[in-house]
C-alpha cells in the first residue's frame, strides 16, 4: 500500500480537470476529490482546470507529474496525454495510443471481434442507413450510442424505427460516429483495473431503462452491489476478461470495465475507461474500498503506479 513517505519524492502534482466536453460537471467533481485527497496524502499540488490556455498553464505551472482527472474530450482521447509527452511531464493512466483507442467504442469492438472478446453483435450508423434492416438485424431492440462520449452521453434504447431514427439524431449531436448494439438485457457489472489486477465486481441495478447519466451521478436510488452476487468461479471470469480486455489495447496504470450478460449469461465487454470518474457516485473508489483501500490510499496507488512506471 502507498504510503505519505512512499510520495514524499514525487514533487508537485497538476491535478488536470474540468475542461469543456459534455462530462465537464463530472470532472470538476472528481478533480475536487483528489484535491482533497492529495491534501490528505501532503502532497504539494496545484489545481488546474484546462478549460483553456492549456499549453500555457501546463508550461507555467512547473508540475512534476500530472494527475489526469479530465473526463471526455482531450482528457481521454490521447491528446493531452500527447502534449504532456511533448513536454516531458509524467501522468497518471494510459499513454496516448490506447487513450485514443480506448475512447473510441466502435474500434474497440472492431478490435476484440477480431482477437475473440466477447462483444455484443454492432452495425456503424449514418444518415442514410436502413434503419429498418439493422434494427431487425440486431433483434429488434438496439442502444444507440455515440462513439467518442462517455457518462452514457447520448445513449438511448430504441425499440422501434420511429426511435431508432431519433436516438441516430440525437446520437449524431455528439460525435460523427454513431453505432448501434443489439440490446443487452442481463446484468451490468463493472471491474476496476488499478495496477495489473482487477477488482471486486461490482453489480449495478437502477430503476432507469439503462444505467444513464442520471442513474450514474445524480439518482440516489441506483443499487450498487459489491459482493456482485455472482458465484465466485463467474466474478473470477468477469474479472480476467475485464483484464484481457485492458490488456487488449495496452493500457496501463487504472482504469474501469464494464460489461454486460447477454440473454443467455454470457459476458459481453461494453467498453474501457481510461479516465474513470472519481465522484462520490463513482465505481472505482467503490471497489477499492471493497478491496481494503480508503479513497486517499487509491489516489496514493495510481501515482505509485504512474511514478514507478517512469522511473523504469
Amino acid at each position: 500500500m502507498a504510503t505519505i513517505s512512499h510520495l514524499s519524492d514525487i514533487g508537485r502534482v497538476g491535478i488536470l480537470f474540468g475542461g469543456v466536453s459534455a462530462e465537464r460537471e463530472v470532472s470538476l467533481r472528481s478533480g475536487a476529490a483528489v484535491q482533497n485527497a492529495l491534501k490528505n496524502l501532503g502532497v504539494e499540488y496545484i489545481a488546474i482546470d484546462v478549460q483553456d490556455n492549456v499549453v500555457a498553464q501546463l508550461t507555467s505551472q512547473k508540475i512534476d507529474l500530472a494527475f489526469i482527472a479530465l473526463h471526455g474530450g482531450i482528457g481521454e482521447d490521447g491528446r493531452l496525454q500527447s502534449l504532456l509527452n511533448m513536454l516531458d511531464i509524467p501522468y497518471t493512466g494510459s499513454d496516448t495510443q490506447s487513450s485514443a483507442l480506448a475512447m473510441n467504442k466502435l474500434f474497440c469492438k472492431q478490435l476484440w471481434l477480431g482477437i475473440d472478446i466477447p462483444t455484443s453483435p454492432f452495425v456503424s450508423l449514418q444518415q442514410n442507413s436502413d434503419f429498418e434492416k439493422v434494427l431487425g438485424d440486431l433483434g429488434g431492440s438496439v442502444m444507440v450510442k455515440p462513439a467518442h462520449e462517455g457518462s452514457s452521453i447520448g445513449m438511448a434504447i430504441a425499440n422501434n424505427v420511429q426511435e431508432f431514427k431519433a436516438a441516430y439524431e440525437n446520437a449524431a449531436q455528439y460525435d460523427t460516429a454513431v453505432f448501434a448494439e443489439k440490446l443487452l438485457t442481463g446484468g451490468e457489472y463493472t471491474i476496476a483495473i488499478l495496477n495489473g489486477r482487477a477488482l471486486p465486481v461490482i453489480k449495478l441495478e437502477t430503476d432507469h431503462s439503462f444505467y444513464d447519466y442520471h442513474a450514474k451521478y445524480i439518482d440516489n436510488n441506483t443499487r450498487y452491489l459489491c459482493p456482485c452476487g455472482l458465484p465466485q468461479e463467474q466474478e473470477q471470469q468477469l474479472q480476467e476478461l475485464a483484464l484481457r480486455s485492458f490488456d487488449s489495447l495496452q493500457c496501463r496504470g487504472w482504469g474501469r470495465v464494464d460489461i454486460m450478460l447477454d440473454d443467455e449469461g454470457c459476458p459481453q465487454v461494453l467498453e474501457v475507461n481510461t479516465v474513470p470518474g472519481m465522484t462520490s457516485h463513482s465505481l472505482v473508489p467503490m471497489a477499492a474500498k471493497a478491496d481494503g483501500l480508503e479513497f486517499d490510499e487509491l489516489i496514493a496507488e495510481i501515482l505509485k503506479t504512474a511514478t514507478e512506471f517512469y522511473s523504469r
